[in-house]
């Protein structure tokens, strides 16, 4: 019998990220949120996610009944499980690094997806399940739509978002508002 655990959102732009289980023999999928403010400030130099990950995967485990002697765990090979590798090596837990695919990746990101639709309201038909440049520039774009309404959203904590994105986001948003100025005089000069 075997538990495999999984991470999306992790090294998104925005919002939380989750921790997703399955375990193998009975189909069952569960969730952990790590928010969004664990990517931040003291949170993220105390490396706060990474401690929280443990906790979530200790929680996971128990609620999935995991037995130490009888089950396996495939763990997800991304660097927020970290403490969580150091944690079943301390305690004699046998895991065995994976690229988890399949049923619980596709799980996981649609967890996250639907927080990005649902919660932070991000409406883009390119949002997809995929990871990578092409989700981080839709998030990018509608973050920069209303910047100083959801910067709350953004992990802040990685190191280029404030030596680059940050300033790239800003001067985004200030064109866009140029363009809705523009366009606001010239619908009043057609009225």
């Amino acid at each position: 019998m075997s538990i495999e655990i999984d991470d999306s959102g992790t090294g998104d732009l925005v919002g939380n990220a989750y921790i997703g289980f399955l375990r193998k023999d009975t189909g069952k999928i569960i969730f952990r949120t790590l928010s969004v403010n664990l990517f931040k400030n003291e949170e993220w130099k105390n490396k706060m996610p990474y401690e929280k990950t443990v906790k979530l995967v200790k929680s996971g485990l128990k609620e999935l009944n995991f037995n130490k002697e009888k089950d396996k765990i495939l763990l997800c090979r991304g660097n927020i499980f970290d403490g969580v590798r150091n944690y079943f090596e301390e305690e004699g837990i046998i895991y065995e690094p994976a690229i988890i695919e399949g049923k619980l990746q596709d799980a996981v990101e649609g967890r996250l997806l639907k927080h990005l639709r649902y919660d932070l309201g991000i409406r883009s038909r390119k949002l997809t399940k995929i990871s990578g440049a092409k989700r981080y520039f839709v998030l990018f774009n509608w973050l920069c739509q209303d910047f100083y309404k959801r910067e709350k959203y953004v992990k802040s904590g990685f190191k280029k978002w404030n030596t680059v994105w940050r300033d790239r986001a800003i001067e985004k948003y200030e064109r866009i508002l140029n363009a809705r100025e523009k366009l606001r005089k010239l619908r009043e000069e057609n009225l």
